[in-house]
């Protein structure tokens, strides 16, 4: 329908009359086009929707809690799943390890020295009970703040108690591991403590300086004990080397004169055999005194001496 022209009317009233019906014929054109569109928009949404809730994705590392209008019908694996669209729903629970830090643990230890500690722990939600993760506390914020922030500080207070402020810095190692007991002796719900670990232990500043000074005098202590054992050392090693000495002289002198009385003896089971043969044969004395005469009579002789080796007789 085209809009009308003046001179197409003989007069005014017509041409007024077919104006308004022109108009009314534009305003409805343009409703059907309004209500058109409105109801294709509708239709699209209604349609994305209806596709686009009808799948959902769970990563690697968690676990989702399905949901039909709110109340927890089933767990969901990694990868992609379906459900119903509109009245489903599915809600992700990271089942990865995860850290928890808590600083500034006021504490007392056992000879009532005050500390403040950095606690730190490792923990992870176990993927066989997300549904009662959920469902009895709300999702995974809910079981921390319920099982681990509350019993942290408590474990931490009731362990640190039992040392004392010297102790528990030389024997950190054993005071992690009953902090860690004690959490996980105190830690009932569906949480899996994996670690702990004590970042800092913060005593007072004068306690500090009073350790850094009972520290350094330890260490002057054992350095003198060191070079005590040292010298005592050296000197057991000098008298094992004086004991050797006298020893090998000893054996030296033992030696000889073990030498000396084999001599002697076989010295006087030599004469004692001369004697002997003596007293058999006393022609025996100048026999070897004849075996050795080497021939010359003596130059110089006492007056009224016999010659050597001549027997005269008268």
């Amino acid at each position: 329908m085209r809009e009308p022209e003046r001179w197409d009317y003989g007069n005014a009233v017509e041409y007024r009359a077919a104006m308004n019906k022109y108009n009314q014929y534009v305003r409805k054109t343009r409703m059907n086009a309004i209500v058109g569109g409105t109801i294709a928009t509708v239709v699209g949404l209604a349609a994305l929707t209806v596709l686009g809730g009808s799948w959902y994705t769970v990563g690697e590392g968690y676990r989702g809690v399905q949901l039909r209008n709110g109340a927890v019908v089933g767990t969901a694996e990694p990868g992609l799943g379906f459900k119903m669209p509109v009245i489903d729903s599915v809600v992700d629970i990271s089942v990865q390890s995860q850290a928890r830090t808590y600083e500034g643990v006021q504490t007392y230890s056992k000879d009532q020295q005050t500390a403040s500690l950095m606690i730190s722990v490792n923990y992870r939600l176990p993927s066989d009970q997300v549904e009662t993760i959920y469902g009895e506390y709300g999702g995974a914020d809910g079981v921390v703040n319920r099982l681990l922030d509350r019993q942290v500080p408590q474990a931490v207070k009731n362990v640190f108690g039992r040392f004392n402020a010297v102790t528990a810095i030389n024997e950190r190692g054993r005071l992690v591991n009953e902090v860690s007991t004690a959490l996980m002796e105190s830690v009932k719900g569906p949480i899996i403590i994996e670690s702990v670990q004590i970042e800092n232990i913060d005593f007072d500043d004068g306690y500090e300086r009073a350790i850094a000074a009972r520290m350094e005098a330890e260490v002057e202590v054992q350095k003198v004990k060191q070079n005590a054992e040292r010298e005592k050392i050296t000197a057991e090693i000098t008298v094992i080397q004086a004991q050797a000495a006298a020893d090998s002289k000893l054996a030296e002198a033992k030696a000889a004169a073990e030498a000396t009385r084999i001599q002697g003896e076989a010295e006087a089971s030599a004469i004692k055999a001369k004697a002997e043969a003596l007293k058999d044969n006393a022609g025996l004395i100048a026999l070897i005194q004849a075996e050795k005469w080497n021939g010359a009579l003596p130059t110089t002789m006492i007056p009224d001496s016999t010659v050597p080796f001549m027997d005269v007789v008268k």
